[in-house]
């Protein structure tokens, strides 16, 4: 840098280093904070089930006895607080920064709906202002120390995704899908952004896979027939998970329950999270 520097790039023409250096585009954390792994739970579309896995996933690996969080980016469509039994709790701050609500189960959560006055109101924001948001909960919530987070993204490849990708320490995402060939394309757009982002692919989980007959045990592909394993092997996916329909999976989300599910169908999963993180 030469003594007679002004630090106003926009007319320099020198290759100082400041100016050359790659900038990170990390945002800090919180710091009383100490988030070791942090998990991005995404899909190609929405209503696929991925707030379901998420809060599964979180659930489970705090019945391991991890420290475990979730940091809901869905900012429009947050469904992390009533699936956890939190719809009328509210967060309240400190000098530390904004304090996470804590499950029955131990697993403490973040969302848009516990600072909102009334849940039902619409968040009307454009996109930069959303992806303000989702960095403030990196920043400015408490989370103290915290083994895994699981990160619930909004569907898609836009802006909140791409601001999670490049803000947060990402070590690795769940891809969420369901059957039809249409949500097969879908998902090869998520697998792709995430090789261009160069984050790797933990597993990929298809939600809604068949239908088990309480009966008979027979299985019925009601939303067609499953593309999983094909995706899978044209992306070099190891680890995929089917998981069928199963009306108590609703009816625990309605009741704030999910942590009393026991799903092991997502052992494959954590056991990857657990050897390879």
């Amino acid at each position: 840098m030469s003594d007679a520097c002004t630090h106003d790039c926009s007319n320099c023409t020198s290759d100082c280093d400041s100016r050359t250096e790659p900038q990170s585009l990390l945002e800090p954390m919180n710091p009383y904070s100490d988030v070791k792994n942090v998990i991005a739970v995404v899909s190609g579309k929405g209503g696929v089930g991925k707030s379901l896995i998420t809060s599964l996933m979180a659930s489970r690996m705090k019945a391991k006895n991890y420290k475990t969080a979730v940091l809901d980016a869905d900012i429009t469509g947050p469904s992390i607080p009533k699936i956890f039994g939190l719809d009328d709790a509210r967060a309240q701050g400190d000098e530390r920064g904004i304090q996470p609500k804590v499950s029955r189960g131990g697993v403490e959560l973040m969302s848009v709906n516990l600072l909102l006055d009334d849940t039902t109101v619409p968040v009307i924001w454009r996109g930069p202002v959303i992806a303000g948001v989702v960095k403030q909960f990196w920043s400015e919530v408490c989370w103290g120390d915290v083994d895994y987070m699981f990160v619930d993204m909004p569907p898609g490849t836009g802006d909140v995704p791409l601001t999670v990708f490049q803000s947060l320490p990402i070590k690795g995402i769940i891809i969420v899908s369901s059957p039809q060939e249409l949500v097969g394309m879908i998902v090869q757009k998520a697998v792709n952004m995430a090789k261009m982002m160069d984050i790797p692919v933990i597993g990929l989980v298809e939600n809604m896979s068949y239908y088990e007959c309480p009966d008979c045990g027979k299985r019925h592909s009601i939303f067609g027939e499953s593309h999983i394993e094909e995706i899978a092997a044209k992306h070099g996916i190891d680890t995929i998970v089917r998981i069928p329909i199963d009306p108590a999976f609703a009816a625990a989300c309605d009741a704030g329950k999910i942590e009393d599910v026991d799903v092991a169908w997502l052992d494959t999963i954590v056991e990857q999270i657990e050897n390879k993180l």
